[in-house]
């Protein structure tokens, strides 16, 4: 089912961090915080997961106020609205959410799109508990499959596996079972045989020794061999009407993100942490050096430049249809932009590796 919650306004103020209240006043796109600069906001669907660290990280390097555009972060809430929704409906200006959102939408005729790709893999392993005897997406018949929530992108990528092994919805359960320590204490209490979840949870599942990796999602290798090839995942997604009528403040962002996205390239998994709040890397789930090892082998998800990778769009368009989601009518086309991207990268000089997808996908 295709998640599209009511939009409550109040949890925008319960997600919002700490800079984001001291800003949340702030008209979007055309305001001025100082000098006629920009203020945007963006959501993030678990802005302390480390699939979606670039957000952050760009802040904390300074690199949105060097780029011109003030942005307000803030952080979707287990059982509140989604970042996407958020965006969406206007709550919010831009979502730091999966590419396969802009396909969702324009099922349901919405026009939204991706302004810059972060990532080619989505990031996520499938654990599963000790002595579940599961293995590969055959052998959920049966089981309980935890996902963030039902309709999310994990929930979208946890039916197209289980498709893809001739399964139907009605052969497993599926359990929305948040993420972080909810998803611990679903496999350790039993109530799920499998989730799929993201780093540093994955690291703490098997540094507690209660769950093991069935499934890599998080590797471009791993996600091409499950979903076929290169699947775009954390990404900034934004309306299409907002986008045309904001693109000052929306390439201001993407070079403030295409910046982050080389250095993380240059730097290491101990740089990029000891940049990040510490509350991200250092909590009741993993310490800095779990978070940090987590980091290191996962870290080849983040893409280099931004740049949608060629044949991406079709991956994910792939997975929508064998999840029930879509139809192959969608024009991918109008999902994406590399436009701002590939002037971001111009701006700074840097060389483009990525091979670009084409209109088509």
């Amino acid at each position: 089912m295709f998640k599209r919650s009511a939009v409550i306004a109040s949890a925008l103020a319960l997600a919002t961090l700490g800079t984001a209240t001291a800003c949340g006043s702030s008209s979007s796109g055309g305001s001025s915080a100082s000098g006629g600069t920009p203020t945007v906001r963006l959501m993030v669907g678990g802005i302390d997961k480390q699939i979606y660290l670039p957000y952050q990280l760009a802040q904390n390097l300074g690199f949105y106020k060097k780029y011109g555009v003030n942005v307000v972060l803030s952080t979707e809430l287990d059982g509140g609205i989604g970042a996407e929704d958020a965006m969406a409906s206007g709550q919010v200006d831009m979502a730091g959410a999966w590419y396969n959102h802009t396909i969702d939408f324009q099922a349901h005729g919405k026009a939204v799109e991706d302004i810059i790709q972060l990532s080619g893999a989505p990031g996520e392993r499938i654990m599963c508990a000790n002595g579940s005897g599961v293995h590969s997406a055959a052998d959920f018949k049966g089981k309980t499959i935890g996902v963030t929530d039902l309709g999310s992108g994990t929930d979208t990528l946890v039916k197209m596996l289980a498709a893809k092994q001739g399964l139907k919805t009605t052969d497993f359960k599926r359990l929305a079972a948040g993420a972080g320590a909810t998803v611990v204490a679903a496999l350790q209490n039993h109530k799920a045989d499998c989730a799929i979840t993201t780093q540093p949870t994955v690291a703490a599942l098997e540094k507690k020794n209660i769950a093991y990796s069935a499934i890599d999602l998080a590797t471009s290798t791993g996600a091409t061999q499950a979903l076929g090839g290169m699947w775009p995942a954390a990404s900034v997604l934004a309306r299409t009407d907002w986008v045309n009528s904001h693109k000052d403040a929306a390439q201001k962002v993407v070079d403030a993100l295409v910046a982050t996205m080389h250095w993380i390239n240059t730097h290491s998994a101990a740089d990029i942490a000891n940049n990040l709040p510490s509350a991200f890397v250092s909590n009741a789930l993993v310490t800095k050096a779990d978070y940090i090892t987590a980091l290191s082998q996962d870290k080849g998800q983040f893409l280099p430049d931004g740049i949608m990778p060629a044949g991406g769009p079709k991956t994910s368009l792939a997975t929508e249809v064998l999840a029930g989601n879509a139809t192959n009518s969608i024009n991918l086309g109008t999902t994406f932009t590399n436009d701002f991207v590939i002037a971001a990268n111009k701006l700074e000089g840097f060389t483009t590796t990525t091979t670009p997808a084409s209109a088509n996908g």
